[in-house]
């Protein structure tokens, strides 16, 4: 019963950290990434579908995507996505090829996306601590049931804390590992 817990609380914190590595690719470092044009929706077909569902997306080099729609006449809806889209990029078109240049990162931006990637990673922490409170709990309330002895609350409590403790060191590096990123010129 407390191992099932402490696996439970283990998953979910690994679980928040990934989505915390999916969130970070979001951010951009200066480098380009087809990441950067996941969340953009196309309105195609009477619906908005994702970008990735009508293109092609690719890197081209560092500081360069390539979007190739599957479809020639959707380029004009993947235009209009991109220019509506939060990236603040301009799609430059060439035939059926739209191409994103990223230009460099100012210091004063990477100072704000560094911010940004600090933000990101509290709200990881936030959420790991929020899973040990609930597995914490689960664990109070065995007790209360009396399935398990206050030896057995007390060893389980500070197994999920060593739990957490790795999980928002784990964060920690995430974060930090996306910090230098962001700031290599």
């Amino acid at each position: 019963m407390l191992n099932e817990i402490k696996q439970d609380a283990q998953a979910r914190m690994a679980k928040s950290i990934d989505a915390l590595r999916h969130n970070l690719v979001k951010v951009r470092t200066g480098r380009a990434s087809t990441g950067l044009v996941d969340t953009i929706k196309v309105s195609a077909y009477g619906s908005d579908v994702p970008l990735s569902q009508v293109a092609a997306v690719s890197v081209s080099d560092a500081r360069s995507l390539v979007i190739t729609p599957w479809d020639k006449g959707m380029v004009g809806a993947v235009e209009k996505a991109i220019l509506a889209s939060d990236l603040g990029l301009t799609p430059n078109t060439a035939g059926t090829t739209i191409r994103l240049n990223l230009p460099a990162l100012t210091e004063e931006r990477r100072r704000e996306l560094t911010k940004v990637v600090h933000g990101e990673g509290e709200d990881a922490k936030v959420a790991i601590r929020n899973i040990r409170r609930d597995a914490n709990q689960h664990v109070k309330d065995l007790l209360k049931e009396k399935k398990v002895t206050e030896d057995e609350v007390r060893r389980a409590e500070e197994e999920i804390q060593k739990i957490t403790d790795k999980a928002i060191k784990d964060v920690d590096e995430v974060v930090k590992g996306k910090e230098q990123e962001l700031m290599a010129v």
